[in-house]
């Protein structure tokens, strides 16, 4: 799934982080808003409060996985196989970047301000399909589905 680039860009100017434009991405796909779970999602910007730790686009990621195959409320099931899927977003995330960090991934500090790299931008963009491909390749087998 391509990420529309103008969409993308027009969320950064707007001052949306890595983690928190995953998940707008994520709730445009299903045709909804919810601003409290984007509030939510600042926490992980800049690698989990701008700490340069753990990448916004991967545990958006994570998130948007979640979104997709969690369980959300006491009658609904998980999809059986979601840390697995994570576990392959993780992998190929670093194997891919090189690094699960900001500070091992950007050419600059975090401490240079709150300005939207645009690498940032494309690991969004490359994050994003690949979450929809770990999901497409996982909800295509209904046992999967069992209780989890």
């Amino acid at each position: 799934m391509a990420v529309d680039a103008f969409r993308l860009f027009q969320l950064a100017t707007q001052g949306f982080c890595c983690s928190q434009i995953m998940l707008i991405l994520g709730l445009d796909e299903q045709g909804t808003e919810n601003p409290d779970l984007i509030k939510a999602m600042q926490g992980l910007c800049g690698g989990i409060g701008r700490s340069g730790k753990t990448c916004g686009a991967l545990t958006g990621g994570a998130c948007l996985v979640g979104l997709n195959a969690g369980k959300g409320s006491p009658s609904e099931f998980s999809h059986a196989k979601i840390n697995p899927m994570i576990n392959v977003l993780l992998e190929w995330f670093e194997e891919t970047h090189g690094s699960i960090e900001c500070s091992g991934i950007l050419d600059h500090s975090l401490d240079e301000g709150n300005e939207y790299p645009v690498q940032c931008g494309n690991i969004v963009s490359t994050t994003f399909s690949k979450v929809y491909e770990i999901l497409a390749v996982y909800t295509e087998d209904p046992e999967s589905m069992d209780e989890g």
